[in-house]
């Protein structure tokens, strides 16, 4: 076997353990998962991909290694700003609280699989035409800037969602979630669609626009097609527990999206001048730079949200 091939078994039987362990003894059907077991489950999946990042330095090197952490907390950091838009769908639809965990389960399972299919497509167009690059370098900055200003007016509504206006056309919906049911019969035994079929739909649709995202950031920090799907798969199968873990949070995260269309602005920007950086910089320096400039941006916007909203608090108490 190559090196490449052990490090791909390894990182397919971590996934199986950790899938078992999360799934089979650390959830319950229909359960309410508490904040406890959120913080049990989110620790395991990034102890699990800090491990892989220690197994993959030692099996393909430092430059490979780095460029897998780099990759992973983007896709982390960006997973954070996806639960945002999953808290907005739940409200929207009044997802009972125990089918939380099913639903994003399937969703996530769902999204891992078009991930895999963008990605593959991804690395073989720009293995095939290296301009793609700097399309992808455009879209990023472009993106990035979007996010940078965007203000709350924009905010999105899963019922004005084009998919959900598409699902209602060609899929008869019904208003109620079937008791934990995707698909239930009406009086005439013709099946109707529940909200939580809409539901799922509609996460793995959410996730397929933050992958055209994602999967571009990930290619501006690494080509190596190992890098680009561990990182990915890693940071969207922890986003379940994080979602848990994060959703009586997400207010006091407000300048997050500002320091993730940072880094996005920086990476597109990188894309584009990567001709003239190659001839002053080497590449790992490169990554090391990506690394450090996107824990700077995700922390720092963590934490100046945090001092804002202690600020506010302050000033309300005054007054």
């Amino acid at each position: 076997m190559t090196t490449d091939q052990i490090v791909y078994a390894v990182f397919g039987c971590v996934i199986a353990f950790a899938l078992i362990l999360d799934l089979g003894f650390m959830s319950k059907k229909n359960s309410i998962i508490s904040i406890s077991q959120a913080l049990k489950q989110t620790f395991l999946w990034v102890l699990l991909a800090l491990a892989f990042f220690v197994f993959l330095w030692f099996e393909e090197g430092q430059k490979i290694g780095l460029e897998y952490l780099s990759g992973y907390l983007m896709e982390w950091s960006l997973s954070i700003d996806n639960i945002f838009v999953f808290i907005l769908i739940f409200d929207a639809f009044k997802v009972k609280e125990k089918n939380y965990p099913r639903v994003l389960l399937i969703g996530i399972l769902a999204a891992i699989v078009f991930r895999v299919i963008f990605i593959t497509l991804g690395v073989a167009l720009v293995a095939k035409f290296a301009w793609v690059l700097y399309v992808f370098g455009v879209f990023l900055v472009y993106t990035g800037y979007k996010m940078f200003v965007a203000n709350e007016e924009d905010s999105f509504d899963p019922h004005e969602s084009g998919v959900y206006k598409f699902l209602k056309k060609i899929l008869p919906i019904g208003n109620t979630d079937g008791d934990g049911k995707f698909v239930i019969r009406d009086h005439n035994n013709k099946p109707v669609y529940t909200s939580l079929f809409v539901v799922v739909v509609l996460l793995a649709a959410i996730d397929l626009v933050f992958a055209l995202d994602s999967i571009p950031a990930v290619m501006g920090i690494s080509r190596n097609s190992l890098v680009i799907y561990t990182s990915n798969i890693f940071a969207v199968l922890g986003l379940r527990s994080l979602f848990f873990l994060l959703r009586g949070a997400v207010n006091e995260f407000e300048h997050l999206q500002q320091g993730i269309a940072i880094v996005l602005v920086f990476i597109g920007a990188k894309m584009l001048g990567e001709h003239y950086i190659n001839m002053w910089m080497d590449k790992n320096a490169q990554v090391i730079l990506s690394l450090l400039v996107i824990l700077f941006c995700i922390t720092g916007s963590i934490l100046y949200s945090i001092f804002i909203n202690k600020q506010k608090m302050l000033k309300a108490n005054k007054e």
